[in-house]
């Protein structure tokens, strides 16, 4: 690994501590609302996504930033270097004390993907990989399984903030799921349940609308770790917007594009959902 994207990890290991100093389950004064229903940000979100961006520029000073908190001033990804940046995800399981939330720092080069990690502190768990240099969790390799839906877990993800649009697709997927798996599982963070499939705990995962900094550093984690990542059309993921996310190993991704694509088009599940 680079000494550039050491330090990146580094940095990503002493932000967490913001988040493991807070009460296990996080006041009630800390929290407020923002955009869309259920859609919550507390007080360590913020000082997380603070003490990345300082330190990330020290790092790489002229890096422009794509980050879910603040994120409302005009930034987009570009030429040169850009971070996007999941301060915590899972943020409702961090409100509610449960472990399932980390981390989630994509490195964009010129629009290209080139470095992602996912930390996700209670469990001590650090995933990351490079373009072309593999995946790993911990400092040791991890490759997806290679079961078949019926013979793994499928992760899911209900888009909560959109649960009036999505409610009955994200039933019907789930559904799906469940009768062509051994089970299903739903987690609540999707930078997590990215990285499960990519360290082989799952077959697949799946999510009718993701934000950028949900997906882009457990993109990078999947495909380096030997998986496949795409819309539920079976298109490229896009950093732009939002969009649909399949994340899946090549034993399931034929079962898994014939459960998503059809509730695709019922649905209008598009880009921008």
């Amino acid at each position: 690994m680079t000494e550039r994207n050491e330090k990146i990890i580094e940095v990503i290991r002493e932000a967490a501590k913001i988040m493991t100093s807070a009460p296990r389950g996080c006041p009630e004064e800390l929290i407020h609302q923002k955009g869309g229903t259920f859609n919550f940000v507390t007080e360590y979100d913020v000082a997380v996504q603070r003490f990345l961006e300082a330190h990330f520029t020290e790092i790489i000073p002229d890096a422009k930033f794509l980050a879910e908190e603040e994120g409302e001033d005009g930034r987009k990804i570009g030429g040169g270097f850009t971070f996007i940046i999941d301060p915590i995800d899972g943020t409702s399981n961090f409100i509610h004390g449960l472990g399932d939330s980390g981390i989630s720092v994509a490195l964009l080069e010129d629009k290209e993907t080139v470095f992602g990690a996912v930390y996700l502190p209670f469990s001590d768990e650090m995933f990351y990989a490079e373009k072309d240099g593999g995946a790993w969790l911990n400092g040791k390799p991890i490759h997806v399984s290679g079961l078949p839906l019926e013979k793994g877990l499928a992760l899911f993800g209900t888009s909560p903030y959109m649960r009036d649009r999505l409610c009955d697709a994200t039933l019907e997927l789930m559904r799906g799921l469940f009768m062509n798996s051994v089970d299903v599982r739903r987690f609540g963070a999707a930078s997590a349940d990215l990285c499960y499939v990519a360290c082989g705990r799952a077959a697949a995962y799946c999510e009718m609308s993701l934000s950028p900094w949900d997906h882009a550093a457990g993109d990078i984690i999947v495909e380096e770790a030997g998986g496949y990542v795409m819309q539920f059309d079976g298109s490229d993921m896009v950093l732009e917007r939002k969009c649909s996310t399949i994340a899946v190993n090549a034993a399931a991704k034929d079962k898994i594009l014939e459960i998503c694509g059809p509730i695709a088009e019922k649905y209008g599940i598009t880009e921008g959902n």
